[in-house]
């Protein structure tokens, strides 16, 4: 309840500009913390998501949830701030959190993933096409870590299908490469360098934001 209150009050600051994305985390050592269990992380997952997104788009006052692990909402009070009109809170899997890829297509409104393997792309991609249900586009990306070395035209390489290390010129044209395979998103994490920082993103900015302007 909490994380729907922060997360819509974002998007009202933002004006519609805010998305909620989510993981069930992978670290054992956390869950205790929070009196939870890790092996049924997943069934965790689905209900805090489904009680979000019925606190976040409720069309009406006093929403009603029945819950098992985080409570049960039974009408008798309301929640504020309102998504504006009829606008929907955008709530994107970060992770596989354990889900089925049927979940995945129908439920996520867009996928981030992470370590994928460069042929994979488009099968991915295919397969959530193939398991969406509700004729809606649900898009996939994925997350780099990037190093831009000081030679904008040094070749681009992968390293354990997350590390990515080149030019800005050659990240470019990889992830041209990409999107032609169906990538939509690339979370961005830009790695520690020697050069200046000011310099890393304008050769990222003239480099390789132009390419994906549309």
């Amino acid at each position: 309840m909490h994380i729907a209150k922060a997360a819509v009050s974002a998007n009202v600051l933002t004006n519609n500009r805010f998305i909620l994305g989510m993981s069930t985390g992978d670290r054992p050592v956390e869950y205790p913390a929070f009196k939870k269990t890790f092996d049924d992380r997943a069934e965790h997952f689905r209900e805090s998501w489904e009680m979000i997104r019925t606190l976040a788009d409720q069309g009406s006052h006093f929403a009603k949830f029945a819950g098992k692990h985080y409570g049960t909402l039974d009408g008798s009070i309301d929640f504020f701030p309102k998504m504006p009109g009829d606008s929907r809170l955008p709530m994107i899997s970060i992770g596989r959190s354990r889900q089925s890829f049927g979940w995945l297509a129908n439920d996520a409104d867009a996928w981030v993933w992470h370590g994928v393997n460069l042929d994979d792309t488009n099968k991915i991609v295919r397969v959530i096409k193939e398991c969406n249900k509700d004729n809606t586009w649900h898009p996939f990306g994925y997350a780099n870590f990037v190093k831009l070395l000081d030679d904008p035209n040094a070749p681009a390489r992968l390293y354990n299908n997350i590390y990515l290390w080149g030019g800005s010129k050659a990240i470019a044209d990889f992830w041209e490469q990409q999107r032609e395979q169906g990538l939509s998103h690339v979370t961005i994490n830009l790695k520690p360098t020697q050069r200046p920082f000011k310099e890393v993103v304008q050769d990222f900015a003239e480099n390789i934001l132009p390419k994906f302007k549309d």
